[in-house]
């Protein structure tokens, strides 16, 4: 069935395995010390490292696909391509580990805003009808941000001043993406849930639509529980949880089907859905992490 798998998206696979496994090692005293949702919690930093790990093996073993992301200003394209892969490399281990990520975040989440900055916002306003280019928009932000909020966490153990603000920065960037993603499952309710790209949801999942009006529902309902700060914690982690049930049932199939398939372009593309919908579960646990337990929230 995976014969054909290609060398770049098996790289990729290897990738996520490895910081799969070293996540998972990293975190096992957080779960084994956790009650009820915040053992959903303990898995923040994994769903994030692993997802970077999986783009960093794309730029090493398929630079190719990633060469004409890089803006055309920008000389010596290939080493911008390599160092992009080394950066989220270190950050994908940094963050897996645990170890400085008050650093790894915080630059993890300057490049991602600078991404936005050179690339996508420039898309995005030369074509302003374009809706999944605008959804990549606030999808890089989301990712920015859960990168400022693992940092602010790591400096907030440490007594660091701009913890808070990198944290609230980072919740305010995340919760805009839920509201922007909440409200596109309403008016595309056929796509593949959570981050509302063009990837139509597979014929062979039962009442493919509810599935997107609910999860378009507990976005904005999380969003809304944010910003009126009540519940968050909850609710937040709820959205977190259920983002990773869809990631088993739903996005694992896709996974698998794209490596299936004879097509390298294919193969990479689902690959990648999955990764990208894994970080934006993380953005939305480091989120519900970020936010304390009171008894009113």
């Amino acid at each position: 069935m995976f014969s054909e798998i290609s060398s770049t998206a098996a790289a990729m696979c290897l990738g996520a395995l490895a910081l799969g496994i070293l996540g998972l090692v990293s975190a096992r005293g957080e779960i084994a010390s956790s009650r009820g949702l915040d053992r959903i919690l303990a898995l923040a930093n994994l769903s994030i490292a692993l997802p970077l790990a999986v783009f960093s093996a794309l730029h090493f073993a398929g630079p190719q696909f990633v060469s004409d992301v890089v803006p055309p200003f920008m000389p010596w394209r290939m080493f911008w391509v390599y160092f992009v892969g080394a950066a989220l490399m270190s950050t994908a281990l940094s963050v897996a580990a645990r170890i400085e990520v008050r650093l790894s975040g915080l630059l993890f989440g300057l490049m991602m805003f600078l991404f936005v900055a050179m690339i996508h916002l420039p898309g995005a306003i030369c074509h302003p009808h374009n809706r999944i280019v605008r959804t990549i928009v606030f999808r890089e932000m989301s990712f920015g941000g859960a990168g400022w909020i693992l940092a602010g966490l790591a400096m907030s153990a440490r007594g660091v001043q701009p913890a808070k603000t990198l944290i609230a920065a980072g919740r305010a960037f995340v919760t805009i993406a839920m509201v922007v993603f909440g409200v596109e499952h309403f008016f595309h309710p056929t796509g593949l849930p959570v981050v509302p790209l063009e990837k139509q949801m597979p014929a062979w999942v039962p009442a493919g639509a509810l599935i997107d009006y609910l999860t378009g529902t507990l976005l904005l309902i999380a969003a809304g529980s944010i910003l009126l700060n009540r519940s968050a914690r909850t609710v937040v982690s709820f959205l977190g949880a259920w983002i990773l049930a869809l990631m088993v049932f739903i996005y694992t199939p896709v996974l698998f089907s794209g490596l299936a398939g004879s097509n390298v372009g294919g193969q990479i593309e689902g690959v990648n859905y999955f990764a990208d919908t894994l970080l934006f579960a993380g953005a939305v646990l480091a989120v519900a992490k970020a936010t304390p337990r009171a008894s009113k929230q």
